[in-house]
């Protein structure tokens, strides 16, 4: 395996981005692999890491750059309550249009890259992200072949850019993993997402984890971590980009 960290050039200044890729047999399909709310962290290197063991150039972008924050966990340490907070600020401090952006430039060096294939891409979003994933999909409709989608929040909402409706321009095939327990993304959101899916004969799924929680796939989310889940979350990924990444 092959991995490092570069800075790409952004209008709004340089996002550090952990890209992994075999050594070998490329050039290999590109994940974009977009970031949940917690920021970049070992536990999201060693996802991107098992991405690319199955044969995928990852990218894993910094989005909290335009704040000059890189790991939570080297900010100043502050009571829970507040350190949530200041999370729940950094990531209302991007919106799509920011993210679609950073895409561009992620997208750009990728295809300057000879160990990146130039051909269809997928994208993968957790949390936050997922509305990223979805939406990128809709940006480059005949470049993304996948996206997916692992408990995102706000995928249904009134604004022009929502990615209930970004979902109905892109011809990628789609996947929502949804938690049954989730504050974060309700059950009204999945069962509106999951009619949206269907009514429009969308080539998406919307699957219910039942008696799981937000952040099931998440190795190091203590109680919430549902191992069962999180590999069958694995399982649908790479059935998605072995059918769709040709």
């Amino acid at each position: 395996m092959i991995e490092h960290t570069v800075e790409i050039p952004t209008k709004d200044g340089a996002m550090t981005t952990f890209i992994v890729h075999p050594d070998r047999d490329g050039p290999h399909p590109v994940v974009l692999f977009f970031m949940d709310a917690p920021a970049i962290r070992e536990e999201l290197r060693d996802m991107a890491r098992r991405i690319a063991s199955a044969g995928y150039y990852v990218m894993l972008p910094n989005l909290y750059y335009r704040r000059g924050v890189m790991e939570l966990k080297d900010l100043p340490p502050l009571p829970e309550a507040e350190a949530r907070a200041r999370m729940f600020d950094l990531m209302g401090s991007i919106t799509i249009p920011m993210v679609m952006d950073d895409g561009d430039c992620l997208l750009n060096f990728a295809d300057s890259d000879p160990a990146a294939s130039k051909g269809k891409i997928a994208t993968l979003g957790y949390c936050m992200s997922g509305q990223y994933a979805i939406n990128f999909a809709a940006r480059y409709p005949d470049r993304v072949a996948a996206a997916a989608s692992i408990y995102g929040v706000q995928l249904v909402t009134d604004r022009p850019d929502s990615p209930h409706l970004a979902a109905q321009k892109t011809d990628a095939e789609l996947y929502f993993a949804c938690a049954e327990h989730d504050s974060y993304a309700p059950m009204e959101m999945v069962q509106t997402l999951d009619q949206l899916v269907k009514s429009k004969n969308l080539n998406a799924e919307v699957e219910l984890y039942e008696g799981v929680h937000h952040g099931f796939a998440f190795p190091q989310r203590g109680a919430v971590y549902d191992k069962p889940a999180a590999e069958r979350h694995w399982a649908r990924l790479f059935s998605l980009w072995k059918r769709r990444l040709v």
